[in-house]
């Protein structure tokens, strides 16, 4: 099992809106026990998006899944003036 973890900081202002459109992301593209989370602690505007899968052929599908899917990517526009920063990690589940 591996975990996928989105990790943005948002600009100022737009952590609200950044989890919010995460969480249609999440749900428009059926992210198997996917959930959105914020900070309490550490960096300010912090938004993460994460989700699970079986395999690295997991990651793989939906990746393609997000850049392909015409209303995943009609979501998506302009999410980039959102956020500052982000990252991605891959968490194996032991």
């Amino acid at each position: 099992m591996i975990i996928v973890r989105n990790r943005f900081i948002a600009k100022p202002g737009n952590a609200g809106k950044l989890a919010t459109l995460m969480k249609q992301l999440v749900a428009a593209g059926k992210l198997p026990n996917g959930r959105v989370l914020t900070d309490m602690t550490g960096d300010f505007n912090q938004v993460v998006m994460e989700y699970e899968v079986e395999n690295l052929a997991g990651v793989e599908k939906y990746q393609r899944m997000y850049a392909t899917d015409d209303t995943i990517k009609a979501m998506m526009k302009g999410y980039t003036d959102l956020w500052l920063t982000g990252s991605r990690e891959l968490m194996q589940v032991v």
